[in-house]
């Protein structure tokens, strides 16, 4: 099994595989043409984001933008991330349609070991992270690895979403939790 299997298996890898070594210096001079665009350059923009993330599908991000490896970010219809977003996509990431990060919100699939020898021998492990249909994420959300968020829900500004969190909700605060339903 190749190391980038393991890593989209969730199984513990080694990072500095050659392959995967590869494809994230692929995903940072994307992301650096990226951020050095113009900001009238929209269709370049347009152009750049899908070469990263090999899709079709247009979606509006404002830089700077950052990325471990873009192919493992699965992005909806209509999706708009604010400024400073960095989204770390050694496993999957699936954003739903109409999905709506303010700045600075920071989507982390990846993780280390708790044991300290396997973290020293630069072990690294990723977990898939779901966002549903028109979810809006608050400025300065971070989301942990694993987590799925259900559709419709709002995430409030500078929370931290270490567990799943259902639909139809608001959920704010460190660590996220349910505040309300929402009406949908």
């Amino acid at each position: 099994m190749t190391e980038k299997e393991k890593m989209l298996l969730g199984m513990i890898y080694n990072p500095m595989d050659e392959e995967l070594f590869n494809d994230r210096i692929r995903a940072k001079k994307l992301c650096k043409k990226f951020n050095s665009l113009e900001p009238d350059e929209f269709e370049e923009r347009g152009r750049v984001l899908k070469e990263l993330f090999r899709t079709e599908n247009t979606c509006h991000i404002e830089p700077n933008f950052f990325c471990d490896y873009g192919y493992n970010i699965e992005i909806g219809k209509d999706f708009y991330a604010n400024h400073n977003c960095t989204i770390l996509d050694v496993n999957k990431v699936k954003i739903g349609n109409n999905v709506l990060f303010a700045p600075n919100v920071q989507v982390y699939t990846a993780t280390h070991p708790v044991e300290v020898e396997k973290r020293v021998d630069g072990q690294e492990m990723g977990y898939a992270i779901e966002i549903g249909d028109n979810v809006w994420i608050g400025g300065g959300a971070i989301i942990c690895p694993g987590v799925k968020i259900g559709k419709n829900t709002v995430i409030g500004a500078g929370s931290v979403v270490a567990k799943d969190i259902e639909d139809n909700v608001l959920a704010v605060g460190n660590p996220c939790k349910v505040i309300r339903k929402i009406n949908c």
